[in-house]
């Protein structure tokens, strides 16, 4: 059980960096740091845009309109946050 439940932390840990990925790339885009016509930026930003856009939607449908700031990064940030810690304090005690 034990290793199913590291693996569970990997993968969150791993996404969690994904979606930093993904606010930094989207910040240097955003500002023309990173050359938008070249192939490889525009491959990275399609993965990371993929991997992160279908857990960031649900949370900007809930937000109010902010103007040009977008905090759902942040929120989904704090979803893993917990997530990770309901499965270490909670969940893995139980089991172990």
């Amino acid at each position: 059980m034990l290793a199913l439940f590291r693996t569970i932390d990997l993968a969150l840990n791993i996404y969690w960096w994904f979606i930093i990925a993904a606010a930094i790339f989207s910040w240097l885009y955003a500002f023309n740091v990173v050359n938008p016509r070249n192939q490889f930026v525009g491959m990275i930003g399609d993965f990371l845009f993929r991997v992160t856009e279908p857990a960031l939607r649900p949370i900007r449908s809930f937000l109010p309109d902010m103007g040009g700031i977008d905090i759902s990064p942040i929120i989904l940030l704090l979803i893993i946050f917990f997530l990770r810690q309901l499965l270490w304090t909670t969940i893995a005690p139980v089991f172990m």
